[in-house]
């Protein structure tokens, strides 16, 4: 039996939100109770480029990160798994267009704090590596929050406040607004 992409989109989550909050680790095991797999969008973008997305802002600047970024997030909707998107493709208005279209959107919302503390020092962020301070990755964090939790607002079907919810109770909250939002399909 072949799925339409509406019925694969019904069964397909999308996760935004911040690095660090989360999308890839519980994606994943949002993946494995669907029976589903986990397609991680930076992930996706390193395969089809053939370089690290570090090596592609420091070679190409971000522009060309985002348009790739487009360009990956269109092939890759409507697919029969959990995406995880990286934690800027609100950025494009057409993004986030795509998006709205192919819902269930679930935004992991963290405090900049909690972000913070998770990915401190992490050399493979291109946006908040050089600080060596965790005020300095603090301070970041925090800017990027004030730019994009309203643009993941704008997307999100779902709002996972994390705040200090471990990744068991993150995706028992995930399965039950799943559940819940395609009863009303």
């Amino acid at each position: 039996m072949h799925l339409s992409t509406e019925q694969k989109s019904q069964r397909s989550p999308v996760l935004v939100g911040l690095m660090g909050s989360g999308k890839s680790s519980i994606g994943r095991r949002l993946a494995k109770y669907l029976k589903i797999p986990l397609l991680d969008l930076d992930d996706y973008i390193v395969e089809k480029d053939g370089r690290s997305i570090p090596e592609i802002f420091e070679q190409d600047g971000e522009a060309f990160f985002r348009q790739l970024e487009t360009a990956c997030l269109r092939e890759v909707l409507g697919k029969d798994a959990v995406i995880a998107t990286g934690g800027g493709v609100v950025l494009s208005e057409e993004n986030r267009q795509l998006l709205k279209a192919h819902p269930p959107v679930v935004w992991l919302k963290a405090s900049p704090d909690f972000l913070a503390g998770r990915i401190h020092g992490d050399r493979n962020r291109p946006l908040i590596a050089g600080g060596e301070a965790l005020a300095d990755t603090l301070k970041k964090i925090e800017d990027l929050a004030d730019a994009r939790y309203p643009l993941y607002q704008q997307c999100a079907d779902y709002t996972l406040p994390r705040g200090d919810m471990k990744k068991p109770e993150a995706l028992n909250a995930i399965i039950v607004f799943l559940t819940h939002w395609k009863e009303q399909q």
